[in-house]
């Protein structure tokens, strides 16, 4: 008799093709322990306050109930709704729009060209002019508006004595105080544009602008084609951080248009906000004011972070 031996086939799992799930890597909350601290802080200073500005903005307060006089009256989105409806609301904010994209548009050039002229000049005019720029920054809103009201007044002013125009009044047009406005804005503005566009510029190589102008770029080529995509992640943040500044303009408008121009024509969202809330004692309203503006400014913010993030960007 011949003995068959037996043979075991041993039987493998299936192969699982369902994707392993992703791991975060070691380490990958180490920077957020870092930022642990500072984000307390942010949230204990601005949390609260958003708070309270969200919680004010869905009730009917105003002088009579801050003296308790009255109760406050619930009323939802009520405050909202009146200021959606009121088209002097969506006449000052397309007026911010505009000025603002115009301040915005007017520092980045300003502190940008100035950056570039930075890594021309030599050692004395370079500290010069950034003393000179640093000291702009540094001056409070409130001083350096009332100095340029005097450069521009109509009687004592030395501008319209350089230029000819006798007694003319700058903050009599809508215009022309928007203008005055905005060069005060670009004027404290652009030291922070110059002096972060500047560092950027100097962390370039050198063997990268001496290569470009070897074949016969100029300056400006120079600026589109190399340092701009080289420099666009601090692009983007002096854009945000100016964007942010110039929409919420307040400080300087107050002052140099004696509180937003005549009948109101140099208003912009803040001034506007407080007029509503101080002046008028609707603090619900100004609430809701401060609310929309909140979230227009992240909705830009945001919106231009993605677009960035789409382009491929490292922000």
């Amino acid at each position: 008799m011949v003995a068959h031996d037996t043979v075991t086939v041993e039987k493998r799992p299936a192969l699982s093709t369902a994707p392993a799930p992703r791991r975060r890597p070691r380490g990958a909350w180490t920077p957020w322990l870092y930022l642990a601290p500072a984000l307390a802080v942010l949230a204990a200073l601005l949390g609260y306050p958003i708070y309270q500005l969200g919680l004010i903005s869905l009730f009917r307060y105003t002088q009579a109930q801050v003296s308790g006089g009255e109760p406050t009256v619930f009323r939802g989105f009520g405050n909202y709704a009146d200021v959606f409806a009121d088209d002097r609301f969506w006449q000052v904010l397309l007026a911010t729009v505009v000025f603002a994209a115009a301040c915005v548009l007017s520092t980045l050039a300003v502190g940008c060209a100035l950056a570039v002229l930075l890594t021309r000049v030599r050692a004395v005019p370079r500290l010069a002019l950034m003393l000179a720029a640093l000291g702009a920054w540094a001056t409070p809103a409130v001083t350096g508006s009332t100095v340029w009201l005097f450069l521009f007044d109509p009687d004592f002013g030395p501008v319209n004595r350089v230029l000819g125009l006798g007694d003319h009044s700058w903050t009599y047009g809508r215009y022309s105080a928007f203008f005055l406005v905005l060069l005060e804005v670009v004027w404290c503005s652009f030291p922070f544009v110059m002096v972060t566009v500047y560092a950027g510029i100097r962390a370039v190589p050198s063997e990268v602008l001496e290569a470009a102008a070897l074949d016969g770029a100029s300056q400006w080529r120079i600026w589109r084609s190399v340092l701009a995509p080289m420099l666009r992640p601090i692009l983007v943040v002096v854009t945000i951080q100016s964007v942010i500044w110039d929409f919420k303009v307040f400080t300087q408008i107050y002052v140099m248009t004696n509180g937003g121009g005549i009948a109101g024509q140099n208003l912009v969202l803040n001034v506007y906000a407080y007029q509503e809330a101080f002046a008028s004692s609707q603090y619900g309203l100004g609430a809701a004011i401060g609310v929309v503006m909140l979230l227009i400014l992240l909705t830009v913010t945001l919106g231009y972070l993605r677009l960035l993030r789409r382009q491929g960007e490292d922000i």
